[in-house]
């Protein structure tokens, strides 16, 4: 493969960068970004035709700003410069890369891309929200990168999707590199058992090309350990006629490529550039992949990282080692220290190879199965400025949890953290044996998903939000919903979970999209409180005030809430004076906030005291009536200008005052209120008491009903 290079493609391939990773440790923040560097330095020594990454470029959905300048800064330095590509790109470009421009950044005239990138998304980067974007498709709309492997899941059931080729010519080399970016495990596995789920296109023959002579590459980013069948792919569900497939997700370099028995290709496992969990499969040395395809036949070569943090692992049983009390624990320190010391010696002696002096990281397992543990952090801090990681040296495990499951400690030790630690709802629910009365549990386990992983903080409301407005449109086709009793509409609820619960039973897991309904979050917020008699809030802004909800209750009846305080004194049915209470909009909106009235007094009870009161005093005179129709008239005539007269009316000259419309009746926080207001309103105390000594307090007033009916 040596002559002919102008029908040799050049791949450089890698997998799982992280960057991002513990950007806000101050001794590991740069290794992500100084290993995706180096990496891209290799591939303009190698004079590589494109770089192919495996999913997880960005350690996070949504990183930071920081990490986004830093990966723009680096791809921007290496892919942008006059270099010419020697391939092009045969297939149908807008089914490739699913973006506005639809077609491969090199071929934009307003770029110079001398060293193309491609690349998929995986499980950290996935796309997301309502547009369904990744981070990715920043550096795509940015033309840094060639973003493919995106599916649109369609059809009914379990989904169907449909993988196109990139289709690259180079020569008379032909190359079909196909994308499948990172879906659910559990979804593609049923998937790929699905007949017709899972549609792979194959290259057209053409009169120099027939179908046999594409080379055909596969790169993925799924989970390829078997501890759960459901959650990983098996490799024998990828069609036979593939020759190379690219295994991303998987953080143990395994770059040699394997075959597979029976199936006729062979796949290369290039782990991550990056530590990101301290266990045994990831204290391998870390390496690229350079991919030379020349007809049906490739060469693989792995090239070493050099930059990448030296890491140092070992297990040990404290039981097997004779020179240790299990009484004594400075005996045990000591036993330990010991073996720290020799895993630094033996960093020191590989880092002579490498291009700088970096801090280790170091762990040890333990096994202390008839021994007491020590504290790690404390154990640590002796080694503080010798390795990168002083806090976690230490690992406790028992004896009895390995011989319980060899084979399953064996298997796990090989998968990251996070997905060790994942629990899903539906095994919680079924553990516990616990009875959902309210929500699905496929709901809450779509909901738990995208709030952790994809990080949407409206995930939990879109789930409730949906299954109500869903419950609420059965019901109401049912029947009217007065019709129903309260004990009639609670079996209605549950018939109607029971049937939710049915229904997705038969959707594949994940196919439940939430989608909130008309009213935003925060409106609902606003509603609620409203309901609640909570709707104020405090704000320094008094043209801002919530006064739409106040206006037209207020009106010809005694007020039970908080923001009725703050408005006209209509209380006793005469005059459209302002009160003093009515220039105080932000005090009483701090009684509001601080919640005085809502947790004393419910609004039935309000409205059964101002009832009974409103029919104590109709009785009392004709003249009532009189009065309440003018103050109702007046009312009505000025309701439009309702807020100019709150912003211009002078303070507490009003003959409706809130004071004199309580006849005497101390609301429940009215000493906190006087005392609030007491520093500012001395002057309008005098004249109050003095309106009341005006004012006849045996007026009598019109009933709380009066104005609905004149209405």
């Amino acid at each position: 493969m040596e002559d002919g290079e102008e029908n040799t493609v050049r791949i450089l391939i890698a997998t799982d960068c992280h960057l991002g990773y513990m950007e806000k440790d101050e001794v590991r923040r740069h290794d992500s970004f100084q290993a995706f560097e180096e990496i891209c330095s290799i591939a303009e020594k190698k004079n590589v035709d494109f770089m192919l990454l495996g999913g997880d470029l960005f350690h996070e959905n949504k990183p930071s700003r920081s990490t986004l300048v830093k990966a723009i800064e680096i791809l921007r330095r290496y892919c942008l410069n006059d270099r010419p590509v020697p391939f092009q790109v045969v297939s149908d470009q807008t089914l490739n890369f699913q973006n506005t421009f639809g077609h491969v950044n090199y071929e934009d005239p307003h770029f110079n891309v001398g060293l193309p990138v491609f690349t998929i998304h995986g499980n950290h980067d996935d796309p997301a929200g309502v547009d369904n974007l990744s981070v990715v498709d920043i550096l795509s709309a940015c033309n840094l990168v060639n973003y493919f492997g995106k599916t649109v899941l369609g059809g009914s059931g379990v989904g169907q999707i449909t993988i196109n080729p990139i289709l690259i010519k180079k020569g008379s080399t032909a190359v079909a590199l196909y994308g499948l970016g990172n879906i659910r495990d559990e979804r593609l596995n049923r998937m790929f058992q699905t007949p017709h789920a899972v549609q792979w296109m194959r290259p057209e023959s053409q009169e120099r090309c027939e179908v046999s002579d594409w080379f055909n590459m596969l790169v993925l980013h799924q989970n390829r350990v078997k501890t759960n069948p459901k959650n990983a792919i098996n490799e024998h569900f990828l069609p036979r006629f593939l020759d190379f497939i690219v295994w991303g997700h998987e953080h143990e370099c395994l770059i040699d490529p394997q075959e597979v028995p029976g199936m006729g290709f062979h796949i290369s496992q290039p782990g991550s550039s990056v530590a990101t969990s301290l266990i045994d499969g990831e204290s391998k040395p870390k390496h690229v992949l350079l991919l030379e395809i020349k007809g049906n036949q490739y060469r693989p070569t792995k090239i070493p990282l050099t930059s990448v943090r030296p890491f140092e692992y070992t297990e040990i049983v404290l039981k097997d080692m004779p020179d240790i009390d299990s009484n004594d624990q400075n005996s045990i320190l000591e036993h330990l220290d010991k073996v720290v010391e020799k895993l630094l010696e033996k960093s020191s002696k590989n880092v002579v190879q490498r291009a700088e002096l970096k801090l280790p990281l170091v762990r040890i397992k333990v096994d202390y199965s008839g021994f007491m543990t020590i504290n790690p952090q404390r154990f640590g801090q002796k080694y503080v400025g010798k390795v990168a990681n002083p806090q976690d040296i230490l690992i406790f495990s028992k004896a009895s949890k390995l011989e319980k499951g060899v084979g399953k400690i064996e298997d796990s030790e090989r998968l990251r953290p996070e997905e060790l630690n994942q629990q899903n709802i539906e095994a919680l629910v079924a553990e516990n044996n616990l009875k959902m009365e309210i929500l699905p549990v496929n709901d809450l386990d779509i909901a738990l998903h995208n709030f952790v992983n994809k990080d949407d903080k409206m995930a939990f409301y879109s789930c409730v939000q949906y299954n109500i407005d869903e419950t609420r449109n059965k019901i109401a086709k049912d029947s009217n919903e007065q019709k129903f009793d309260e004990e009639d509409l609670v079996v209605k609820v549950g018939e109607c979970f029971e049937e939710r619960v049915k229904e997705r039973s038969t959707r594949p897991k994940g196919s439940t999209q939430f989608t909130p309904g008309a009213q935003s979050f925060e409106d609902f917020q606003g509603r609620s409180a409203a309901g609640a008699d909570s709707a104020v809030s405090f704000s320094d802004d008094e043209d801002a005030m919530p006064t739409s909800s106040s206006k037209p209750s207020t009106r010809g009846r005694k007020g039970s809430s908080a923001s009725q305080t703050t408005t006209r004194g209509r209380g006793r049915g005469r005059g459209r004076g302002r009160g003093k209470d009515s220039t105080t909009l932000k005090q009483t909106t701090l009684d509001g906030a601080l919640g005085f009235r809502s947790s004393q007094r419910s609004a039935s009870v309000a409205a059964a005291t101002s009832i009974q009161s409103g029919a104590d005093d109709y009785a009392s005179s004709d003249d009532a009536k009189g009065n309440a129709a003018e103050e109702i008239d007046d009312s009505s005539d000025d309701e439009s200008n309702l807020l100019a007269r709150k912003r211009a009316a002078p303070k507490g000259r009003g003959r409706g005052s809130t004071q004199s419309s309580k006849r005497g009746r101390k609301s429940d926080n009215s000493s906190i209120h006087r005392m609030l207001m007491n520093n500012d309103d001395d002057d309008d105390d005098d004249d109050d008491d003095n309106l009341r000594k005006r004012l006849n307090p045996s007026q009598p007033r019109a009933p709380r009903n009066y104005g609905a009916l004149r209405r």
